[in-house]
């Protein structure tokens, strides 16, 4: 149950100096599966980055970025990932933030019902510009260290307040984290950063996306924005108020296992660009195409038996990428027809075919109270499939692939990293890009290494 917060709460200073150790250490002790992982969430979030550069959703970011967050400086500036422009550290990490959150094949960590990734590796290549020496194992560091801050401070937020909100209202605190690192700031300074963050971190309604789709999504965009802002200005002396999510004596529980517990292995890598809430029920569908011959031509209805809010997803014939994300009756029937949930399927021309549009009616969602008392730990469906000679198959319940219990494998992460990249990037690129996975964890290996690898701009 929800509690409130008390505002005027004393805060911890000792629960801070701890969770600030931890942050601020540069030979943090992270175990090899951990890193390993976190290796792999990197790369995979960089497909999606790459995925994203044509929709019309990273166009306007990446513009608006160069008009309105231009660099007063060279060491102020960063790159835009695949794009290559110079822009504000803040700006590059909000153009490409809200880039990545818009194609929805971003990783996720299931008891914060959000994503890390999103937010904390556009920040890492923004800070990255100002670090030329910076290796790759370094890099990782304080990546994982980042999910774990941010991860955290999602738990806090969501037992401490009443609505459901974005990934951005607590990401942001990840990228602080990171930032803070990176730079070598002390704690005092990490303090004020997360004050900051906090304060203006979007506490957006997650349900109001969900009701109306649109770009703004996931906020991860803002929240990555407002997390880099919040450290370079804690840098130059602004202070904030201590973050209640991090220092109120009410959250220590969601802290107290830091640097025990690694929450960056538990994060899902998504197989489908589309909302995580809709994957159980794909997952089943698939399982049954797969056992038992179904097929678009002999499928007369679908009955998807869900969680409450996987059985609010949009219903309806979506005319935008983002509506079709976040549609649990088109990415089914994508499925059916193709066998697949790909990139093409929720942009351009995807969004009009007629061999999908079709079979929407067929599928209806409802919920299940089995299903909703695994959520959020688990995201569970079994759908029944009723045949145009009348026999009824049922999936019996699956969990959504790509995450705990339901691992998918290296050689299948592989192969979705190199269906985002298709059509982004050239086929040598895009497996020396793959190859950096494992290229990072060795010492030695600068993490420039990959940089000269993302910016010299698109290919095709």
């Amino acid at each position: 149950m929800n509690q409130t917060l008390n505002p005027v709460a004393v805060p911890s200073e000792e629960q801070f100096a701890e969770i600030a150790e931890f942050a601020l250490r540069s030979d943090l002790d992270i175990p090899e599966e951990a890193l390993h992982h976190t290796s792999t969430l990197l790369i995979d979030t960089l497909g999606v980055a790459a995925g994203a550069t044509s929709l019309e959703v990273g166009h306007i970011a990446r513009e608006h970025a160069v008009e309105f967050h231009a660099a007063g400086s060279n060491s102020s500036a960063a790159r835009m990932l695949f794009d290559g422009r110079l822009v504000s550290l803040p700006g590059a990490a909000w153009a490409l933030a809200t880039q990545i959150d818009n194609l929805d094949g971003h990783d996720g960590f299931n008891q914060v019902k959000g994503h890390i990734g999103c937010a904390v590796v556009p920040a890492l290549f923004a800070f990255a510009e100002r670090h030329p020496d910076l290796t790759g194992q370094q890099a990782l560091r304080a990546l994982a260290m980042s999910y774990e801050i941010a991860a955290r401070a999602g738990l806090s937020l969501h037992a401490t307040v009443s609505d459901y909100h974005t990934s951005g209202a607590w990401n942001a605190l990840g990228v602080v984290a990171l930032g803070c690192h990176l730079e070598g700031t002390d704690k005092e300074i990490l303090r004020q950063a997360l004050g900051i963050a906090e304060y203006h971190g979007p506490r957006s309604q997650m349900m109001r996306e969900i009701d109306n789709p649109t770009m703004l999504h996931d906020g991860s965009g803002m929240g990555a924005m407002v997390g880099t802002m919040s450290t370079l200005l804690a840098i130059r002396g602004f202070t904030g108020a201590p973050a209640i999510t991090i220092e109120a004596p009410e959250v220590s529980a969601y802290w107290s296992d830091l640097g025990q517990r690694w929450t960056v292995s538990e994060n899902y890598i998504k197989p489908y660009p589309s909302c995580r809430w809709g994957h159980a029920a794909i997952d089943a569908l698939r399982k049954l195409m797969l056992t038992e011959g179904v097929t678009a031509e002999n499928t007369a209805a679908i009955e998807v038996r869900t969680f409450d809010e996987a059985a609010r997803l949009f219903a309806g014939v979506p005319e935008t990428t983002t509506q079709a994300q976040y549609s649990l009756n088109f990415v089914m029937a994508a499925m059916l027809r193709y066998g697949a949930v790909a990139p093409e399927h929720i942009s351009g021309s995807g969004l009009n075919d007629p061999a999908i549009t079709l079979l929407i009616p067929r599928i209806t969602a409802v919920s299940s109270d089995r299903h909703n008392a695994a959520f959020p730990e688990g995201r569970w469906s079994d759908v029944e499939v009723t045949l145009t000679d009348g026999r009824k198959l049922n999936s019996g319940d699956v969990a959504a692939s790509g995450g705990p219990g339901a691992w998918r494998s290296d050689a299948e992460v592989e192969e979705k990293f190199h269906v985002f990249c298709a059509k982004a990037l050239s086929k040598d690129r895009t497996k020396a890009i793959w190859a950096m996975r494992d290229a990072l964890l060795e010492p030695g290996v600068k993490f420039s290494d990959l940089i000269a690898l993302i910016y010299p701009g698109v290919d095709a």
